[in-house]
């Protein structure tokens, strides 16, 4: 049967290294018990650690815990958390939330990801400046699967085309989906959402143009990652369930214009 997520848990906040490797710990425990009930493979499964609203002292303290790749929706932020852990020189940055086209700039310097590719202004935007900066970026394709007003992504139907048009950005290495599944802890509202990324994963890999590798799935977050495990998914975006609560609520931190629902973790 599967595992129940708890309504908007109020996590601890993990003030020490030892609390990031015990929740750390206890995720992989969790993501390694979904895989077994799905008989899938944990080494599968990525686990993306969403870092948005931590501080550098915590970060740090997620690097020495094991950490090289961090989640972040704010490009201000993450481009700034960057700057100053420029030190570590192997821990790499996926940009999870909305771009607007005036900060391509930023990410094509020094993101390793990005996740929310749902727009060609943008892709376009990211191309140019990935070419001038001689390097190329990761992306998944955005997909609003619970078609809510309040999320950005493409509907399902728009993705194919959408897909077609991207072998003319070169410097856009496509890797798969992601999708915010709808914020319930009602399981048979959530798992839907998971069920038509997968079902569109398999239609792309059969008609999608050639170079496009749609093999990953981003999908699952501290509250649903272990139903998304179990529907498929390939990376959980995980920020809560291990460095606790955030103070201020998510819209506090995104750029002006986007929507609070853009990627919670």
């Amino acid at each position: 049967m599967s595992a129940v997520p708890p309504s908007r848990p109020a996590y601890h906040t993990a003030s020490s290294q030892t609390e990031i490797e015990a929740n750390l710990a206890d995720i992989r425990q969790r993501i390694e018990a979904a895989c077994q009930r799905a008989g899938r493979d944990p080494a599968e499964v990525r686990l993306l650690p969403v870092s948005k609203t931590v501080d550098e002292s915590r970060i740090r303290m997620a690097y020495a815990a094991g950490c090289r790749l961090l989640g972040e929706n704010k490009v201000q932020e993450a481009y700034g958390k960057w700057e100053q852990m420029a030190d570590l020189t192997d821990l790499h940055w996926a940009v999870i939330g909305h771009l607007q086209t005036n900060k391509a700039k930023f990410v094509a310097r020094f993101a390793q990801e990005f996740q929310a590719l749902d727009n060609l202004r943008v892709a376009e935007a990211l191309d140019r400046r990935l070419q001038e900066e001689g390097r190329s970026l990761d992306v998944f394709v955005q997909v609003n699967t619970s078609h809510e007003d309040s999320k950005f992504g493409l509907a399902p139907d728009q993705v194919l085309d959408f897909a077609r048009a991207l072998p003319a950005y070169s410097a856009l290495k496509v890797r798969g989906l992601m999708t915010l599944a709808l914020f319930s802890s009602d399981e048979n509202h959530v798992r839907p959402c998971f069920v038509t990324l997968r079902t569109l994963r398999e239609r792309l890999r059969q008609d999608a143009p050639q170079g496009a590798d749609f093999a990953e799935l981003s999908m699952g977050m501290s509250g649903d990652f272990e139903w998304a495990i179990e529907e498929g998914a390939t990376t959980v975006r995980v920020g809560q369930a291990i460095f606790g609560s955030r103070a201020l609520p998510d819209s506090y931190y995104w750029p002006e214009g986007a929507s609070g629902e853009a990627a919670r973790g």
